[in-house]
């Protein structure tokens, strides 16, 4: 069973008020392990999963498999393709929909992942690998909920071959003891995180949210306007104007698209920023209020509590109480 690697962001703090919104919600995302995960399985078989922190990402390297995912119709997955999973809610892997799937704890022998068997090892028809990895708690639930709980990328599509060498790449720096390892990992798990996610946004019969909104010429342009300026005291009729709509189908669109109100997100990327900031001390509470567009203190603290529940002084206390400890 191949162990966990545990590696930090290579993201800077200017990266957090990024232009770039996919770049920047990567960035505070902040990876923090790798798990190289693998399933052999023979004959009729089946897998449950329980509720994921925070992402999977996984490719057929032989074979096929149904993934069934509350709220999504199965899909099957051929050879060659892979799949990426945000959150998700509980799952299934299996290689046929109507057989009853074992727990997933049961097949690896408890919660961590490693390589794993179904049946007899010289009939193998399926072989599944990847890995998952986690993120820094401060501001996951929020920015991963933003990404889509699933995304699959076909073996033909045009990123296919590049996945699949980063995937072997990643693989093998996992099991890899040399110098720098975990360097590379956190550059190829972001590179291939990244890809996976350009694949889904290039994808024109996937459903509209917060990747499609980015590429939407209206939503879109506003979006990286608002991300390349959080400190700007954006008005709806500003950020319209900037997407070329009129206020009321600007923000009817917004909500419909990314789920939340256009100044709702604001505050709410502003909140993210300013948690990543107070948790790494890169700035006084007075400089990080400036930086993200209030005022005063006063002002930045108010706003911070209504959407953290403690203020902001109180955050930075207990992160570093936490890291300490």
């Amino acid at each position: 069973m191949t162990s966990a690697k545990h590696y930090g962001s290579t993201f800077s703090a200017g990266s957090s008020l990024s232009g770039d919104p996919l770049a920047a919600t990567i960035g505070l995302l902040r990876p923090l392990a790798v798990n190289e995960t693998s399933l052999h399985a023979a004959g009729p078989w089946a897998v449950g999963f329980g509720t994921t922190q925070h992402v999977e990402l996984g490719v057929v390297a032989r074979g096929e498999c149904w993934i069934t995912l509350e709220g999504h119709d199965p899909v099957l997955l051929h050879e060659g393709d892979f799949y990426l999973l945000c959150n998700p809610p509980p799952y299934v892997l299996a290689s046929a929909l109507t057989e009853e799937p074992l727990d997933a704890h049961t097949v690896w022998g408890g919660p961590t992942r490693g390589a794993a068997h179904i049946g007899p090892a010289d009939q193998e028809d399926t072989y599944l690998c990847g890995g998952y990895f986690s993120f820094d708690d401060a501001n996951a639930r929020l920015l991963v909920d933003l990404l889509p709980s699933l995304v699959h990328v076909r073996a033909d599509d045009p990123r296919g071959p590049l996945l699949t060498h980063l995937s072997a790449l990643l693989v093998a720096e996992v099991e890899s003891t040399e110098l720098g390892s975990a360097l590379i990992l956190d550059h190829l798990a972001q590179t291939l995180f990244i890809h996976m996610l350009r694949a889904h946004a290039d994808d024109l019969h996937q459903p509209a949210g917060w990747m499609a909104a980015l590429s939407g010429d209206g939503i879109g342009t506003a979006l990286r306007a608002l991300h390349a300026d959080i400190a700007h005291r954006w008005t709806l009729q500003e950020l319209a104007e900037v997407g070329h709509m009129s206020r009321s189908a600007f923000a009817a669109t917004f909500k419909a698209r990314v789920g939340s109100a256009p100044l709702e997100y604001l505050i709410q990327w502003r909140m993210s920023v300013a948690r990543d900031a107070l948790r790494r001390q890169s700035m006084t509470i007075t400089e990080l209020a400036a930086a993200i567009g209030y005022e005063s203190e006063s002002a930045f603290s108010t706003a911070f509590r209504r959407v953290v529940g403690i203020s902001p002084a109180a955050f930075r206390k207990e992160q570093t109480t936490a890291v300490t400890s």
